[in-house]
């Protein structure tokens, strides 16, 4: 290592405290940068911030080249904190690490080697070969976590699947007839509504569109154009034109998964209506899941919040596809006429389920968050 590079090494509490501001920026991204990941960069010099960044919506400008520009000339120097691994490639834009080299950083700080094989750590050997020094792993666990979304549809090609479910005190979801209710209270639904935020599509069955007739959007002031793609699932495609969804289509992406053999007719008035329409294999009725999450994996979805109904919430479980779970309870009764959350299924099959382990709760007024993510 050369003298200058030895001395731009920062004391470990420094390092750690960069890289936690870059998470911090790259979540300003979630559910706003698909199909890209939302990555967090910081430039720094003699302990100094000099650039912040983070992805762009629709995906560019990446977080580095931001920082990169609002850093400028000072940047000559500096060290760059980013949460992924810069880009090699050519796409859309110029690779991060050619920005990165003419920009004259002497070192980075990269949370995690980015999964895809275009990258796949070309993008630290560049950096390593036009001698800037490079460190990996600071911030690892947090990285995993942060980009699960785009490690997921790399590795597995589908998006990670996050499960949300509101319950009762005795584990119902709703009242008798399928009728819905009002679970949780106000600090509960103002969190679901930026988890809806943060993830590039929500997903629920018919089931809950004709019940409920939700809009499905982010109601959070000032946030309606980060409200994420609206999935429903309709093996027969019988959605009315009338429902929220449908009929703000042109205005919040809506996609609908139906089955082979589901009217043709039906499908061309839906698209006349700005919806998307995917034909899947069915089998016994039920749309064929993994082949659903393909799909929004090849469209660019990395992230996908399922929310709706206990027939839905029961078939990801059973599949084994959810990979995180927020779970509200309530700690109001509805009785024993309520609908169970999950259809079939006991509630303890997901929260006692070897496939998922806990990462805490948290009140949120009357109500209890927990978080579950797969082991």
């Amino acid at each position: 290592m050369s003298v200058a590079a030895a001395m731009l090494q920062s004391d470990p509490a420094q390092d750690h405290r960069f890289m936690a501001l870059a998470f911090t920026l790259g979540r300003r991204g979630l559910g706003n940068t698909w199909p890209n990941p939302a990555v967090g960069a910081v430039i720094v010099k003699d302990g100094i911030v000099i650039g912040r960044g983070w992805t762009q919506p629709g995906g560019r400008p990446h977080a580095e080249t931001v920082a990169l520009k609002r850093a400028g000339k000072t940047a000559n120097g500096a060290t760059l904190y980013v949460t992924l691994e810069p880009c090699s490639h050519h796409g859309k834009t110029k690779p991060c690490t050619d920005a990165i080299v003419a920009a004259k950083i002497a070192r980075v700080v990269s949370a995690l080697e980015d999964p895809n094989p275009e990258v796949a750590g070309q993008g630290h050997a560049r950096l390593t070969a036009r001698g800037i020094t490079v460190e990996i792993g600071l911030g690892a666990e947090e990285a995993r976590r942060a980009h699960a979304g785009h490690l997921r549809r790399m590795r597995d090609s589908r998006p990670q699947v996050m499960l949300k479910l509101a319950v009762s005190a005795d584990g119902k979801a709703g009242l008798a007839g399928r009728k819905p209710a009002a679970i949780t209270g106000e600090r509960a639904r103002a969190r679901v509504q930026l988890l809806r935020a943060q993830s590039d599509a929500i997903l629920v069955g018919i089931g809950t569109v004709l019940s409920d007739d939700p809009a499905l959007t982010c109601r959070l002031p000032g946030m309606e154009r980060r409200s994420p793609v609206r999935v429903v699932l309709d093996a027969r495609l019988r959605v009315p034109l009338a429902t929220a969804v449908i009929a703000t289509a042109r205005d919040t992406p809506t996609w609908v998964f139906a089955a082979p053999k589901a009217s043709t007719m039906a499908e061309e008035v839906l698209r006349t209506k700005g919806v998307e329409v995917f034909r899947v294999k069915a089998k016994q009725g039920k749309l064929d899941l993994a082949r659903v999450l393909k799909v929004l994996a090849e469209r660019g979805i990395t992230r996908l919040m399922v929310e709706g109904g206990p027939t839905v919430a029961a078939s990801f479980v059973e599949a084994g596809l959810v990979d995180e779970v927020a779970l509200f309870r309530s700690p109001t009764e509805i009785g024993p006429d309520g609908i169970n959350a999950l259809e079939g299924r006991k509630l303890d099959s997901l929260t006692k389920s070897r496939q998922l382990r806990s990462l805490g709760s948290e009140m949120l007024g009357a109500d209890k968050l927990e978080l579950y993510e797969r082991a």
